[in-house]
């Protein structure tokens, strides 16, 4: 096994669990390259089961485990991760937990949005789980995300916030929204940027070593094909790529 990656054929929940959790075993490093908190794997490993979102399936096996560029991080919803897992008897250290610097966060103000739109959209709603995937994957695709590695320098971070909620501020007024809370949003980042960056490298450059290294790496997938923004059935998909 060199490089290999697991996708679903369908619209996911088809047991990639069970097959990532077999090739794990035999990977030394395992990557999770899309998607957010709305997807994941069940795993079931020695009687116990671990219901896994944005973790990658490796921390079970203590593989190094790498959440990739491709993903939306909420970063509170990612230490509420850990802390079950951890409640289980897994260790989520640096060491075997990296994040990609180059990843894009989902903040509260993507999941308020998410709401408001579904709840707007009444009859005609998508059916999102009103976690804030889709409006952080916009913001990422539109030039105005808030990234991983801009937790490093908060000196430039209001800049960047306050392109963002240009746009953002006006589409919550048409919903009945009130303005983002510009000092609450930054008090809750400062508070949570040290935790997170303590897992931060650049992830292209640990793959790029691994490969060289000769090491296996396993690409989980999460979701299934067709719910692939580009080859899946559109409108009813996620909002990245599910395929490799």
């Amino acid at each position: 096994m060199a490089n290999v990656t697991v996708i679903g054929a369908q619209w996911g929940d088809e047991g990639k669990g069970k097959l990532v959790d077999w090739l794990s075993n035999r990977a030394d490093v395992v990557v999770r390259f899309q998607g957010g908190h709305n997807a994941g794997h069940t795993l079931v490993v020695d009687g116990k089961v671990y219901k896994l979102s944005l973790l990658p399936s490796g921390v079970v096996q203590g593989k190094l485990s790498i959440v990739g560029n491709g993903v939306v991080i909420d970063p509170w919803a990612l230490f509420a991760e850990i802390a079950r897992v951890e409640a289980q008897g897994l260790s989520i250290t640096p060491d075997l937990l990296v994040i990609a610097d180059n990843a894009c966060l989902i903040l509260p103000i993507h999941s308020e949005l998410d709401l408001a739109r579904e709840a707007a959209a009444g009859a005609g709603k998508i059916g999102t789980t009103g976690r804030g995937i889709g409006p952080a994957y916009e913001d990422k695709v539109g030039r105005r995300a808030i990234r991983v590695a801009d937790l490093e320098d908060f000196d430039a971070l209001g800049a960047k916030i306050d392109r963002l909620l240009a746009h953002h501020n006006p589409l919550r007024q048409g919903l009945g929204l009130p303005d983002v809370d510009v000092a609450g949003l930054l008090d809750k980042l400062r508070e949570i940027a040290p935790r997170l960056l303590s897992h931060v490298k650049p992830a292209w450059y640990v793959l790029d070593k691994a490969r060289t290294e000769g090491k296996r790496i396993l690409f989980e997938g999460a979701q299934g094909a067709l719910l692939d923004i580009d080859h899946g059935t559109y409108p009813f998909v996620t909002s990245s790529n599910t395929v490799a």
